[in-house]
Order: C-alpha cells, then structure tokens, then sequence
C-alpha cells in the first residue's frame, strides 16, 4: 500500500473540506485566492473541476463567481486583503471558504467580522490538519444594498 506523505494529506483534507462547506460542483464558478491558491487551484483541476480562476487570471471583476475559496494560513491583515481582493468578484449569492490558522487567538472574530462587512453569514467551522476552515453565505446582496 502507498501512502501519502503528511503534508499532502492534510492539503487534500483541506480541498474536501471546502468543496463539501460550500457545495462546490462543476456549474459553479470558483475564483481562489491566498498563499497557497497554487496549490488548490491544481488539486481542483486534477479532481475535475475546470471554471476556475484567481484574481491574477481573470482580468474584469464582474461578480461572476459564485464560490471563493481563500487558502493558505495567513495573518489576520492578509486574510482581509484577500477577502478584499477576491470580493468584486463574487456574486451577489455567494459561498466562501477560508483556512484560517486556529492557533492565534482572535482571529477567527476578525474574519467573522470582515466577512459580515461584506454581507456574509457563518455557516460552519471545521478543523482539521492544517487549521480551521471557515465557511459563510451571502444571500442576495442586492435586496441587502437596497434595504440599506
């Protein structure tokens, strides 16, 4: 039997994560941002899933995507930057999923409230390997705007 050296696993628990959290198929749109957005970017092209962009290649944010998915574990400031950037993006209905390093503390309230700056509801939460994964919904921007 073969097996997978650690890091390889917890990168592939992480992939399954994400998909399963935001109910990614290969209708959906998919823009991927983060340190490691390389890495995830390949992962989903081998497991079959071919609308895949990240800011770098898609040129005009249109709110096209409809699921954003932000991997890597980073600083709290770089999360929010990535959110920021990959936000023109995504739209109006919405699923993110996020790796998040679980062992700094705080962190997790200051993506629940950048996420919610943003019109997006918490869903769930899973560990695993590599850290916790955060997964959140907006539901209709626009009626949002306008009720606003």
């Amino acid at each position: 039997m073969v097996q997978q050296a650690p890091t390889v696993a917890a990168g592939e628990q992480v992939v399954d994560i994400m998909i399963s959290l935001t109910r990614l198929t290969n209708a959906h749109r998919t823009i991927i941002a983060g340190n490691d957005s390389m890495k995830l970017y390949v992962s989903l092209k081998r497991r079959g899933f071919i609308r895949l962009a990240t800011p770098a290649t898609c040129n005009i944010p249109r709110k096209q995507h409809s699921v954003g998915l932000v991997a890597g574990p980073d600083s709290p400031a770089t999360i929010e930057a990535t959110l920021t950037q990959i936000s023109p993006f995504l739209a109006a209905c919405a699923a993110v999923a996020i790796l998040i390093d679980s062992s700094e503390s705080g962190l997790g309230l200051q993506i629940r409230t950048k996420l919610a700056q943003m019109g997006f509801q918490i869903e769930a939460g899973v560990r695993c390997q590599q850290g916790l994964v955060l997964s959140a919904y907006r539901q209709d921007l626009v009626q949002m705007e306008r009720a606003a």
